[in-house]
C-alpha cells in the first residue's frame, strides 16, 4: 500500500474508519469521505497525520448529490495527485416494512446504497483504469437472504451486489472489482438494536458464537486492494458463517 491513495466513503466512524486506519497503517494516503460527522472526520484526520504528516484528507458530500459526489473525486485526486482505489463504505440503513415504505426513503437507501456506489465509481473510473486500480463495495449478507422488514435497504444491497459484478465487467481489466459482505460486525445505531435478547439470538446464528469486529472488515478490504491480484467480480462474506446457518 505504500505510496497509494485510497477514497473511503463514510471513512469518519465505525467500519469505515477502521479501514482508513487499516490502510494507512499499510503506508497507504487515505481521502476520508463524510456527509455530516464532520468532528468525526477531521478528529480522524489529524490521528493519521500526526501519525504521518500529509496522508490523510478529508473531502465532503451529500451521497444523493451527484454534482458533490463528482467534485468529491475530484478534490481528492487534486490533493494527492491520484486515486489508486475506492472503497464504497458509506450507507443508509433501517427499517423499512413495505406498508409505511415512502418515496423519500426509496431515495434515501438506493440512493446512498446503491446510486452513490455507481456514480463515484463513474466518476473515478478513469483515474482508476490509469493507476490499474481497484473498487471494494461494502454490501451484506442480506443482500442475498433479505431482513425481514428491511425490504429497500435489501434491495439496494442486493442491487450492489449485481452493480459489483457488472463494474468487474466494465472496468476489466485495468481495475479490479470487488465486494465484501459484513454480518454481525457493528450493532446499528438504532434503539432497536440495543436489546441484548435480539443480539444473542442473532449472534447464535453464526457458525463461529461470536460477533466480528470492524478490524475483520478492514483486512477484508485490504487484502481485497493490496494481495488480491486475481480476484475480481466476487463477494466475500465476512459473517461468522451467519449466511450458511439462517
Amino acid at each position: 500500500m505504500q505510496g497509494k491513495v485510497v477514497l473511503v466513503t463514510g471513512g469518519a466512524k465505525r467500519v469505515g474508519a477502521a479501514i482508513c486506519r487499516r490502510l494507512h497503517a499499510a503506508g497507504a494516503n487515505i481521502a476520508i469521505h463524510y456527509r455530516s460527522s464532520l468532528y468525526e472526520a477531521l478528529a480522524l484526520c489529524a490521528e493519521l497525520n500526526d501519525a504521518r504528516p500529509n496522508s490523510a484528507h478529508c473531502v465532503q458530500a451529500d451521497l444523493v448529490d451527484l454534482v458533490a459526489l463528482k467534485a468529491m473525486v475530484q478534490d481528492a485526486i487534486q490533493h494527492f495527485g491520484q486515486i489508486d482505489a475506492l472503497v464504497n463504505n458509506a450507507s443508509s440503513f433501517y427499517a423499512t416494512p413495505l406498508a409505511e415504505i415512502n418515496e423519500m426513503q426509496w431515495t434515501d437507501l438506493l440512493g446512498t446504497n446503491l446510486k452513490a456506489p455507481l456514480f463515484i465509481s463513474q466518476a473515478a473510473a478513469d483515474e482508476l483504469r490509469r493507476r490499474r486500480g481497484a473498487i471494494v463495495n461494502i454490501v451484506d449478507i442480506h443482500a442475498e437472504r433479505p431482513m425481514h422488514g428491511h425490504l429497500l435497504y435489501s434491495a439496494a444491497k442486493a442491487g450492489l451486489v449485481a452493480l459489483t459484478k457488472g463494474l468487474a465487467q466494465e472496468l476489466s481489466p485495468e481495475v479490479r472489482v470487488n465486494a465484501v459482505a459484513p454480518g454481525v460486525i457493528s450493532w446499528p445505531e438504532g434503539e432497536d438494536w440495543q436489546n441484548e435478547e435480539l443480539r444473542a439470538k442473532i449472534v447464535e446464528h453464526t457458525l463461529l458464537k461470536r460477533e466480528g469486529t470492524p478490524e475483520d472488515i478492514a483486512r477484508t478490504v485490504q487484502f481485497l486492494i493490496a494481495d488480491a491480484p486475481y480476484i475480481t467480480g466476487q463477494i466475500i462474506a465476512v459473517d461468522g458463517g451467519r449466511s450458511v446457518n439462517l
